[in-house]
């Protein structure tokens, strides 16, 4: 998700808060705040997936999916 997109969201959420927003702009910003989400998902599921974890016995474990 690049900059300008999360513009348009903090934009949106402000409109929201100050003068309510039409049905497109809902519309929009509920299309914005899903790509949003699946963003910071699909960022923390490529992290996790380099992640291990140090058990006492000195061996590495992957951290997975439960």
């Amino acid at each position: 998700m690049n900059q300008k997109k999360i513009d348009r969201i903090n934009e949106l959420a402000r409109k929201s808060k100050t003068e309510g927003l039409t049905e497109e702009e809902k519309v929009e910003q509920t299309a914005l705040r899903n790509e949003y989400r699946q963003s910071v998902v699909g960022n923390l599921s490529a992290q996790l997936d380099n992640t291990y974890i140090m058990t006492p016995d000195g061996k590495k474990r992957k951290v997975g999916k439960n």
